[in-house]
């Protein structure tokens, strides 16, 4: 039996941060707010839900939902052009494909997620993609694993995480699978530790390292 390997997206294959910082203050614009918000404020957050980081910034609950939809009308417009694989992205997925099945588990949008992948020309290596609106919980809580693992069926061996934030982390603990953590993301290696000691710069390297675990 095939392990199965999960990919996060932003920081471990994909860097969005242009798009995301550009619609993010296009919505707060958009809607006349009167707070300061820096960019280290959006990224430091990245990972949460666009409602959560609404909210973490000081939008107040009852306009969070509308900064929310015109935050991701202006994102679908420019993420394609606003978005780049990060290093070995590509490799990595190959070749934890010759191995493993393979799925994605994120927190952006699941409909802009699969857009940008076969943008890439890499949702094909991919059996399942799991987005935002397809769960009720977002990471740190189980079920958005739990819910791509229950798509992808069949006998189990063993399955592992690839993400860059304590977020996919902790997930992952509470799912009952592995996780090897990368520092090409947004938390820092520092930050990693507080969870887990299995910590690779890429994707790749961590792709190497469960092929090695066999």
């Amino acid at each position: 039996m095939k392990p199965i390997i999960l990919f996060d997206l932003d920081g471990t294959l994909i860097d969005s941060t242009e798009a995301i910082l550009e619609s993010f203050h296009h919505s707060l614009r958009a809607h006349g707010a009167k707070i300061s918000v820096s960019d280290t404020m959006i990224t430091s957050q990245i990972g949460h839900t666009l409602e959560t980081m609404f909210e973490g910034v000081g939008v107040e609950s009852h306009a969070v939902a509308s900064h929310v939809a015109t935050y991701k009308l202006y994102y679908r417009e420019i993420s394609r052009q606003k978005t780049i694989l990060l290093p070995n992205a590509i490799e990595a997925v190959r070749e934890a494909a010759s191995f493993a099945r393979l799925g994605i588990v994120t927190t952006k949008t699941g409909l802009y997620s699969r857009e940008l992948m076969e943008h890439f020309g890499m949702m094909g290596y991919f059996e399942v993609l799991i987005g935002s609106e397809h769960v009720t919980h977002h990471k740190p809580h189980p079920e958005p694993i739990l819910t791509a693992l229950e798509q992808m069926g069949g006998a189990i061996s063993s399955v592992w995480m690839i993400g860059d934030t304590r977020l996919d982390v902790e997930s992952s603990k509470r799912a009952g699978i592995e996780c090897v953590a990368v520092t090409s993301g947004y938390d820092k290696e520092e930050q990693l530790l507080t969870l887990t000691d299995i910590i690779k710069p890429t994707a790749l390297e961590a792709v190497k390292f469960i092929a090695q675990r066999g």
